[in-house]
């Protein structure tokens, strides 16, 4: 074990702690009715419960309640956070019940879900709060026993003492522990005395999961809640003029119909307050089928937007977004970026004489390569429960940023944070979809004008042609190579509608002598946000294969080469801003080599190779594929990854394999496309997503071994998926392809 302070102050830790991105707060002695009816434990369900901190609670019988903090998107937190508790804590497993804590950003910190932070973030708070409850609950053995504090240990829920024969369960000394004082510093255990971490425990959820029973945001039911849909402009550029609703009124089961403004015209938006069209009509009435019914009913007459530009606010940092007018379409959005990607971009980064270096050159290997738009198109439609009156708000369902939400919703009703009740449930899927929850306010807002609860749905259509897309992208890669086949000049110029990819300070930064990054950007009023592994999923693609394409051109293996370069970088670095650790990321290079095999060859598989760090992690990919009837098929894909610590590794192996075949379904069929400012697909009739038969028939994930702490998997395994596949598909058609999604490519 090693000792770990629990506060600056115990005062000041009493009331709010933050330790290493993880938070912790203690409440004393208070008694609360357990609402959980889980039987995982054979222990009947007790009455009373005495909450030890903001974690946990134990009762009588030592069954123990621990609250996992951050949302539940399929990431499986709501089991892998309270592990971490419960091994600090020294309870045996099959006596925990797991809740998911409310929301309370004074009680449990960054209570996100995004950028793999969840764990990273958590990791420290967590294991202090299972440490400093395990701690009091010595504490009060010592007291109450009169024996020296370091001569009782802990084992699965029981203090004992060995010299007097003394023992007692958690819940017989939960009641003195609460009234403990906290202590300065707790020991929390060595990695070699985890007894939970790095087990696989089932998801928590499973059984409810399976069986169909409510936990997500669409199973919320009160009695007299009426449903709510929007309609919003039909094309990007537009915005709503007049409504005629008579024919709508008439209609079976129609209660109203409105419009509202999401934002105030004087609001000024944060980072998450992303918005397409501030202005919606809405239709409330008994029945979902009803409502929908109602809206294709609706006649609404548009106008073009006008030109603007707002402030808005990134935690502090302000910046200027500009909203161009008119309608936009695809083709004049590619034909923009590859005019911009031929001018001058702004240098973010130069290393050597990237100009020379080239002039001298022996051989010079360029390529472009392009992204279309995406949208998230999460299984469960955007939907939020509220209830709201003059004095209070109560709203349930599935977000990603609930403590930002609820400032921006506090901010839109003027009414105290605390009179405002957000609950979330499961989510249905976010990837960052559900980062932007303005259809919480919208569903805040039609519950308080209709003074009714309501449940505001999404169709897929309006979903899907509502914006928040994943941005699309451009990227120009030079390298140069001297006469004996050295790497010695990069040149990456990149950028995006209406964002840039460019992480300047990645691999191969710092192990080329001469190296010039750029990027540039385009305006545009198509809305765009978060997306799994924001930018990375592009670079990863473009920049693993160009260097797939370099490799060849200096006769060199794929991943020899790779690993030649994070060899360089590691014993000579160019520059002192490398984001990246090269051992770490030459780790899973070499891992995914021996697992794969990569060094046999098989005449009938097309292999490609890939990797990449992001979100703190690395990951790398080698896949197998096939041709069969002329279309690519996945047969195998081997993954290494280095994300520090697995607490939870049948999970952690989910997790993997759910990035992998998300992002080959993507590369190979992902688009959004644009005509004047319509998009052309609204449903999954049109747009195409990997189906059942298109999944790798095996994936091995394998994982470093590491004592470090988490540093992150939700996103780092979908980047470089994009680029095995092309790389694959270049060794089984003899063409490199440039751009997404492959299979619009595939002669």
């Amino acid at each position: 074990m090693h000792t770990s302070k629990t506060k600056i102050g115990r005062r000041a830790f009493i009331k709010n702690t933050s330790l290493a991105g993880g938070g912790l707060v203690l409440g004393f002695s208070w008694i609360i009715s357990c609402k959980n009816t889980s039987k995982q434990s054979g222990k009947a369900l007790p009455k009373d419960w005495v909450e030890v901190n903001g974690y946990i609670k134990i009762a009588e019988n030592g069954l123990v309640t621990i609250m996992s903090p951050n949302p539940e998107g399929g990431q499986n937190v709501k089991t892998s956070m309270p592990m971490i508790v419960a091994d600090e804590l020294d309870v045996d497993w099959r006596d925990v019940i797991v809740e998911q804590a409310p929301l309370n950003a004074d009680a449990f910190r960054f209570q996100w879900l995004g950028g793999s932070q969840s764990i990273r973030r958590g990791w420290e708070g967590l294991r202090l709060a299972g440490a400093t409850a395990r701690h009091m609950l010595i504490e009060a053995a010592a007291k109450e026993w009169q024996v020296p504090f370091n001569e009782i240990t802990t084992k699965g829920g029981v203090v004992s003492h060995k010299q007097s024969n003394k023992s007692a369960i958690y819940g017989e000394l939960a009641a003195a522990a609460a009234q403990m004082q906290v202590p300065e510093e707790v020991q929390v255990k060595s990695i070699d005395d985890f007894q939970i971490i790095g087990t696989s425990k089932k998801n928590v959820d499973g059984l409810k999961i399976v069986t169909g029973q409510p936990l997500f945001g669409m199973d919320t039911h009160r009695e007299g809640m009426l449903i709510a849909m929007i309609v919003h402009p039909p094309a990007f550029g537009l915005k709503l003029k007049s409504v005629d609703d008579t024919k709508a009124r008439q209609m079976p089961g129609i209660k109203d119909i409105f419009t509202i403004n999401v934002f105030n015209d004087d609001y000024e938006k944060a980072f998450f307050d992303t918005r397409t069209f501030n202005e919606v009509a809405v239709v409330v009435g008994n029945s979902t089928w009803e409502v929908m019914n109602a809206k294709k009913a609706l006649k609404i007459e548009c106008e073009p937007i006008e030109s603007s530009t707002e402030t808005r606010d990134r935690f502090g940092r302000k910046w200027e977004e500009h909203t161009p007018a008119g309608l936009e379409s695809t083709d004049e959005h590619f034909a923009l970026m590859g005019a911009r990607a031929a001018e001058p971009g702004e240098v973010r980064r130069k290393d050597g004489d990237p100009e020379r270096a080239f002039k001298n050159a022996a051989n010079i290997i360029e390529a472009s390569y392009t992204a279309p738009f995406l949208a998230h198109n999460c299984m469960e439609p955007m939907n939020f429960f509220a209830d709201v009156t003059e004095d209070r708000a109560e709203l349930v369902g599935p977000l990603q940023k609930p403590d930002l939400t609820e400032q921006t919703l506090s901010a839109r009703l003027g009414m105290p944070i605390d009179k405002i009740d957000i609950q979330m449930t499961r989510l249905g899927g976010g990837y960052g979809r559900r980062s932007y929850a303005h259809w919480l306010v919208e569903a805040a807002l039609i519950s308080k004008k209709i003074k009714a609860p309501i449940k505001l749905i999404y169709t897929r259509e309006d979903d899907m042609t509502d914006g928040i897309y994943r941005p699309s992208y451009q990227a120009k890669f030079r390298a140069g190579l001297d006469a004996d086949n050295n790497l010695i000049a990069f040149h990456v110029k990149t950028g995006g509608i209406p964002q840039s990819p460019l992480a300047q300070n990645r691999f191969p930064a710092g192990a080329v002598a001469n190296y010039l990054a750029e990027d540039w950007t385009i305006d545009t009023n198509l809305t765009v946000g978060s997306f799994r592994a924001p930018s990375s999923n592009f670079m990863a693609s473009a920049e693993q294969s160009f260097l797939d394409e370099v490799a060849e051109a200096a006769s060199k293996d794929p991943i020899e080469f790779r690993l030649e370069l994070l060899g360089r970088a590691k014993a000579d670095p160019v520059g002192e801003n490398n984001d990246y650790d090269p051992d770490r990321y030459a780790g899973v290079l070499k891992l995914v080599r021996e697992k794969s095999n990569w060094d046999t060859t098989n005449k009938n598989l097309h292999r490609g190779v890939s990797a990449y760090f992001c979100h703190n992690s690395y990951a790398a990919h080698v896949l197998d594929m096939v041709i069969q009837d002329g279309k690519p098929m996945v047969e195998k894909v081997t993954c290494a990854v280095d994300c520090g610590i697995v607490v939870n590794p049948d999970a952690a192996t989910n997790l993997a394999e759910g990035g992998i075949v998300d992002g080959i379904g993507n590369a190979l069929y992902g688009e959004l496309t644009f005509k004047e400012g319509v998009p052309q697909k609204s449903n999954f009739d049109t747009y195409r997503m990997i189906r059942m038969a298109e999944a790798p028939k095996e994936i091995e994930v394998h994982f470093v071994d590491s004592d470090m702490a988490p540093t992150g998997l939700g996103e780092p395994t979908f980047p470089p998926i994009f680029a095995a596949v092309a790389n694959a598909l270049y060794k089984a058609k003899g063409e490199r392809f440039y751009h997404q999604p492959y299979i619009k490519y595939l002669s």
